[in-house]
């Protein structure tokens, strides 16, 4: 009524009121202080950048725990990204709306539908970025302006620290801190959550209903959370999207490897204590990451914060018992071992290879054709790459986890542009569907059936967040594969059916138990 009658008022005095009738920007108290954030597409949503959900992790203390975050005074601006963690230019498909990457990168993200309030309740989607452990951020356009959130969830972005920075773990930190060490950007996600849990119902979010979710190096980090006393009770449903810490692409060692490992690269660097390493600059560190040789850091087995490996805990039921989606895409890595394949090279390599078994992988992976052997080339390197390790994943879980779990592939063939020039299913294609935000990536061209599965998508992981069950009306349906070992393919014709691959993980486990 106010503002109907200020407009009134405006056109009987012939009085430009833009100014008047603007609409002031969207604000909530969180437990550190006001902060006050911004609309976005076109008014249906409220979007708080910026918000820090832990101490800078600076100085002393690099390589430590995650503290909590300092209150504020005033009215905090959340309208622009914080800084991205540290890290190099590592692919070319990595874009930031930050001012650029700091040891001061512990923040998070918050979209909301406009119509949101304190006593909404509506199912929080907290999104792990994905690339490698070692580049990334919650700043990313793919993951912004996302429609997901129209479909009435909050949606959580969020930065945690990488690479050395995130998960060095040497002899010395271990004496520092109990016998354990690394594993700070998973503390930092664990953080995070625990901010959500503190503060979402300000947003609008039920703190009661959160589901994680991530794809590559974020599916590692949520299957590291399944298993994380600490994340235990912040979550109550999980997305895996592209990878999992039953070995593969990113393995993880224990203590005893990580700490010897790790000290040698610390101590190349010519610092004589920890004190002196932590003094160094960021940009030093990371120079002497990338000169040294075989310098890579990703979660370790500590002891305590991942207590032992993903494969016991699931074994012995020691992860969180909640709703499941796992799942991966059908080219995950292609046009390696493939390339100039033929029906005569592909059993010469089974022969040299697999030996005695020579039949039985030809039988997992067929190459009667040339045709047939370069995609069995191709479905080799994509479960090496990263798909055995959620099969795995979701396997355990359907044997000890007693809740609902899906699995999904998707298969729709994404548009030929510059960084991907041929149409695949690649690592990381689902991103845009899941967040509906196809026109982000440039040079791109989206067919309609493209952008109505990105729809279908959305439907299913918001569906999935609010109820645990990705189903719903106008969808077709998605079978349980703790039921059934059904898999539903996602692709401009969506279909359910057998676990079509099932002869192929299974062989390559058996291999892999050979060894």
């Amino acid at each position: 009524m106010l503002l109907k009658r200020v407009w009134v008022a405006c056109v009987a005095l012939l009085f430009p009121c833009t100014l008047l009738l603007a609409q002031a920007a969207p604000t909530v108290k969180t437990t550190q202080g006001d902060a006050s954030g911004k609309w976005i597409r076109n008014g249906s949503q409220k979007a708080f950048l910026g918000l820090p959900y832990a101490a800078p992790p600076v100085g002393d203390l690099r390589w430590k725990a995650p503290q909590p975050p300092a209150r504020w005074s005033g009215v905090r601006d959340a309208t622009k990204f914080g800084a991205r963690c540290e890290q190099w230019h590592v692919w070319d498909d990595y874009i930031f709306q930050d001012a650029g990457p700091s040891e001061d990168c512990l923040f998070l993200n918050v979209y909301t539908p406009a119509k949101a309030k304190a006593t909404s309740k509506l199912p929080v989607m907290v999104w792990i970025h994905g690339g490698g452990f070692i580049a990334g951020a919650g700043s990313e356009p793919r993951y912004s302006d996302s429609p997901l959130v129209d479909r009435g969830v909050v949606l959580v972005t969020l930065n945690y620290r990488l690479g050395v920075f995130g998960f060095l773990a040497t002899n010395d930190l271990a004496k520092e801190n109990g016998g354990h060490a690394g594993n700070y950007g998973l503390m930092d996600v664990v953080a995070a959550l625990q901010w959500v849990k503190a503060n979402i119902g300000a947003f609008g979010g039920d703190a009661g209903n959160v589901t994680i979710f991530g794809e590559s190096a974020g599916s590692f980090a949520v299957s590291a959370l399944t298993v994380t006393p600490s994340a235990h009770g912040l979550f109550h449903k999980f997305i895996g999207e592209s990878g999992a810490l039953f070995n593969g692409a990113i393995p993880m060692g224990t203590m005893d490897q990580r700490g010897k490992r790790d000290q040698m690269w610390a101590d190349s660097t010519g610092a004589k204590s920890l004190a002196d390493l932590r003094a160094m600059p960021a940009d030093k560190v990371l120079d002497s990451v990338k000169n040294s040789r075989g310098a890579g850091f990703s979660p370790v087995q500590d002891g305590v914060f991942l207590p032992e490996s993903l494969a016991d805990a699931y074994a012995a039921g020691h992860q969180a018992h909640v709703p499941a989606i796992i799942g991966w895409n059908h080219d995950e890595r292609t046009g390696t071992l493939s390339k100039d394949m033929t029906a005569v090279k592909w059993k010469a390599y089974a022969t040299e290879h697999y030996g005695a078994r020579a039949d039985e992988f030809l039988k997992a992976f067929p190459g009667d054709t040339d045709e047939q052997a370069i995609r069995s080339a191709d479905d080799l390197t994509t479960a090496q790459f990263i798909a055995l390790a959620p099969w795995k994943w979701a396997e355990a879980d359907v044997a000890t986890g007693k809740v609902p779990v899906y699995r999904y592939r998707f298969d729709q063939l994404s548009p030929a542009e510059r960084l991907h020039p041929l149409p695949r299913a690649f690592h990381s294609a689902e991103l845009e569907y899941v967040f509906g935000t196809q026109d982000v990536r440039q040079g791109a061209t989206w067919k309609p059936e493209a952008r109505t599965l990105s729809m279908q998508m959305m439907d299913y992981w918001t569906n999935f967040a609010k109820t645990g069950d990705p189903n719903g009306r106008g969808l077709p349906k998605w079978p349980r594969y703790d039921q059934d070992k059904a898999v539903i393919h996602l692709d401009s014709t969506i279909t359910a059916g057998p676990d079509s691959t099932r002869a192929e993980f299974e062989f390559l486990t058996s291999a892999e138990a050979k060894h």
